[in-house]
């Protein structure tokens, strides 16, 4: 197709005011654009050959003009990008008359539409809606052709993508010009009142643009203003706002960065100003806990490496101290909003919280914390994994919950061998990582009974922490009753040669 005239819309608006279909023609003002363009682009073409089209920056056409409608009478179609092509049909008079009544402000649009409903095909309307969200146009009347449309029934899924593709870049352009957030607030009222509703939430959408061009202090802005004006959100299928919301969605655009703790404390800073973000905020900030605690955890245990390898000092008691602190605020910070949760959600969303802090506690290595949220999500009907049962088991073993242990081993008694096997194989970790080395022999011999074979170096690390219990206590008893147990099950022979190699290792390698 060869273009031999183009223009290039900026669909951008400066709003002012909230707009009201109701508003008298004394009241309309035409709302002027800066000479600039970004992304839409209206065609006309007609029959003469061209290698080229030409673009505009600022309209080729003023519909007042006697000369502009003749002008347009020559065409013989209108392309705009993907959303409207009309190569295979004309422009009806209409469409010119149309355009011109409406840019001469005498009568109401929506009078206008009417009178002429039956000669404007829906590509036309579709065109009309372009024009007039062009640089220099009276945008104000483009936001009237669709609530008048909308109002007719004739917003159909393509007219809809269109006016919703119109209105990203008009947020777009105001972002790029860092104009207030309150003017993009004031652009989705103006929305909201011509009935654009999407089947997305377009306030997600705005914070989605001011994250993808860095300006994420402005979507953090934003999000405030829409819960200072209490702008509504909430989705028509989720009424109790357990799906999404502007707080929510912002501080998961931040967990996805990798801001943990910012995801947190944005949260918790817009509760405490006195808003009320959607539960599903506070769900999301849980999460943001959770994997915060988790990446601390790794971090100390990678510094416990270097430290064990000589590589680095060990931490003075001041800087266990800040450690410890940071992992307590984390968790209080959780707790809380656990709490608000409970106190504005529905009680469907307990199993959820106890969820979320049982991961919080066990990041945080909390045994009898973790231990009581197992059990009351158990109230709750909602059953955990039989794999987080055993890491709270190994974790209260290695904090020597004798009581909390011997709870949770209760549910052993009805479990299958396999899981019977896993789970003494947790118990029997969690006593090597706490230095139990007599309850670890323990376990051992109770898992050779049961025809359980421990894993090879678990029996080491047993056998290897005993010896060094004997050295200092003297106390053979537990030591000769596990070489006992292991021999009889002919497992005893490879401990000790590892364990003696591993003692006389430079003399076997000298010998070599």
């Amino acid at each position: 197709m060869a273009y031999a005239h183009g223009i290039v819309l900026t669909p951008f608006l400066k709003p002012g005011s909230t707009f009201s279909s109701l508003f008298s023609q004394q009241h309309r003002h035409p709302l002027l654009f800066p000479s600039s363009y970004c992304g839409f682009s209206l065609k006309f073409c007609d029959g003469v050959s061209s290698t080229r089209g030409c673009k505009f920056q600022n309209p080729f056409f003023v519909a007042a003009k006697p000369t502009s409608e003749r002008w347009f009478r020559t065409t013989k179609s209108v392309e705009l990008d993907q959303f409207v092509t009309s190569d295979d049909e004309e422009m009806g008079d209409g469409f010119f008359e149309a355009i011109e009544e409406l840019e001469r402000m005498r009568r109401e649009p929506s009078d206008i539409l009417e009178e002429m409903n039956d000669r404007l095909s829906s590509k036309e309307l579709q065109l009309v809606l372009v024009y007039f969200s062009q640089d220099g146009r009276d945008s104000w009347c483009a936001l009237e052709v669709f609530d008048w449309l909308r109002k007719e029934n004739r917003v159909d899924k393509e007219t809809m993508e269109l006016m919703v593709a119109l209105m990203c870049g008009w947020v777009k352009k105001l972002i790029q010009e860092q104009d207030g957030v309150g003017d993009v607030v004031d652009l989705l009222v103006d929305m909201d009142c011509v009935g654009l509703r999407p089947g997305f939430s377009m306030i997600e959408k705005v914070i989605s643009l001011y994250w993808e061009m860095g300006e994420k202090e402005g979507a953090v802005l934003f999000v405030e203003e829409v819960l200072r004006r209490r702008i509504p959100y909430v989705l028509e299928d989720d009424p109790e706002g357990h799906k999404g919301g502007p707080t929510g969605y912002l501080a998961w655009k931040m967990m996805v960065d990798g801001d943990y703790r910012g995801a947190v404390r944005l949260v918790i800073r817009f509760r405490d100003s006195g808003f009320k973000p959607e539960v599903y905020s506070y769900l999301i900030a849980m999460t943001a806990v959770v994997k915060e605690l988790n990446e601390f955890a790794k971090s100390l245990r990678k510094l416990k490496t270097y430290v064990r390898a000589g590589l680095i000092a060990e931490l003075d008691p001041e800087d266990v101290e800040l450690t410890e602190k940071y992992q307590s605020d984390l968790l209080s910070d959780g707790v809380r909003l656990s709490n608000w949760v409970i106190e504005d959600g529905s009680p469907s969303l307990h199993g959820i919280i106890h969820e979320r802090l049982l991961a919080m506690f066990i990041c945080a290595g909390r045994g009898i914390e973790a231990e009581r949220q197992l059990w009351e999500m158990k109230l709750v009907g909602k059953e955990a994994d039989a794999d987080l049962y055993d890491i709270v088991l190994a974790i209260c073993a290695s904090q020597k919950e004798d009581t909390a242990t011997a709870r949770l081993l209760t549910r052993m008694e009805m479990a299958s061998l396999p899981q019977k096997k896993k789970s003494l194989s947790w118990l029997l970790r969690g006593y090597i990582k706490g230095g139990h080395f007599n309850e670890a022999a323990e376990t051992v011999m109770k898992m050779l009974e049961l025809g359980f074979h421990p894993e090879y170096l678990d029996r080491v690390a047993v056998l290897q922490g005993l010896r060094k219990r004997i050295q200092e206590f003297g106390n053979l008893d537990t030591y000769l009753k596990l070489c006992k147990s292991l021999s009889d099950a002919n497992l005893i022979g490879p401990c000790l040669v590892y364990l003696y190699i591993r003692k006389y290792k430079l003399w076997v390698v000298k010998k070599v």
